[in-house]
């Protein structure tokens, strides 16, 4: 059996590997953060679940690639799911990540990186949901928060909502008032 210790970020790629372009560059924001607050005071501790396994190449058989991402998430304890106004509600890989997540039923940390406010209505932005991630909610099967990508609310929820926590979420949680104040993040 894994220990599941591990930080499971999925987004969507893009179909590049240019981290300009694609949601890879929200995944390395994240590597940043982690390695900046080792260096401080803020109590982070993200271990990449992507690092545990071996490699992923863009011509890896499909059930090559299953098979790796299946045992990175057997690893983990929770996901950071990285949704933007570009990803694609029927990408495949992403919707299978996000599938076997719930099935494992690890929390998933649902970043919009475009919102700059916080979130109390996390239906407003079910345009951005994958086809995977809509069907959970509607179900009520997964356990969500909802967060602006900023680097507070990141850092708090990672070890906060995992699979050995005694917190657990609702499909469409969010952070309240107070705890947006204490991020020091602010509403119009």
């Amino acid at each position: 059996m894994a220990y599941r210790n591990g930080t499971y970020v999925a987004f969507d790629g893009l179909d590049t590997t240019n981290p300009t372009i694609g949601d890879i560059k929200y995944f390395n924001m994240l590597k940043m953060w982690k390695n900046i607050s080792s260096k401080s005071l803020i109590d982070f501790k993200f271990s990449d679940s992507h690092q545990k396994t071996s490699q992923v190449r863009d011509t890896s058989s499909r059930n090559t690639l299953e098979r790796v991402l299946l045992e990175r998430l057997k690893n983990s304890k929770n996901m950071v799911l990285i949704l933007t106004e570009k990803t694609r509600y029927d990408r495949e890989m992403l919707n299978y990540e996000i599938e076997k997540a719930i099935k494992m039923s690890l929390p998933i940390i649902v970043c919009y990186p475009k919102v700059r406010q916080p979130i109390f209505n996390p239906k407003y932005y079910s345009d951005y949901w994958p086809l995977a991630l809509a069907e959970g909610i509607r179900k009520e099967e997964v356990q969500c928060i909802h967060i602006p990508f900023k680097k507070k609310p990141v850092l708090d929820a990672i070890p906060r909502f995992h699979i050995h926590s005694n917190e657990k979420l609702e499909s469409l949680g969010f952070y309240n008032r107070d705890a947006y104040d204490f991020f020091n993040i602010t509403w119009e």
